[in-house]
């Protein structure tokens, strides 16, 4: 699987170890930086990383910071991107699960990189059990299209 990810400087240590763990599981990492712990904006690594998967560049993407609270949300701004924050288990499974969530936004800050770990395996390997939830997925899909036309008409 082709995996983008990014993070900031809260977010690199985590970031450093998951690119490792990626790696070692046999996946195609794509690092957005940060680079070092030299302090930095999120926004722009968060929307990169977005963009990357939206546009077919990666499978999926990973966003990091001390909450992954702002990287999760500037991730949601990219048209197509669903970007959910799972800092446990439960979470990391139902984001895909019921949401088809493209984009995983964990706090660096928050979960230690044996849990990390977990977290990401269990996301990759969740599948969408559309159904049900894929009309929900739709009518995600559908609001974001409205608010495009409505800012393209103001």
């Amino acid at each position: 699987m082709r995996i983008a990810i990014g993070a900031d400087h809260a977010g690199f240590p985590l970031k450093q170890h998951l690119v490792a763990t990626l790696a070692r599981l046999g996946h195609e990492v794509d690092d957005h930086g940060t680079h070092s712990e030299a302090p930095v904006d999120y926004p722009p690594i968060c929307a990169e990383v977005a963009r990357t998967v939206v546009a077919g560049r990666a499978d999926r993407g990973i966003v990091i910071g001390g909450s992954g609270q702002g990287e999760q949300i500037a991730a949601n701004k990219v048209h197509g991107a669903r970007a959910a924050l799972c800092n446990d288990l439960y979470t990391a499974r139902m984001s895909r699960e019921h949401n088809d969530a493209n984009v995983l936004a964990i706090g660096g800050r928050i979960v230690a990189p044996g849990l990390a770990d977990e977290i990401v395996t269990t996301w990759l390997a969740t599948a969408f059990d559309g159904g049900r939830h894929q009309r929900r997925v739709e009518q995600i899909a559908g609001i974001e299209r409205e608010e495009l036309a409505s800012a393209v008409r103001k």
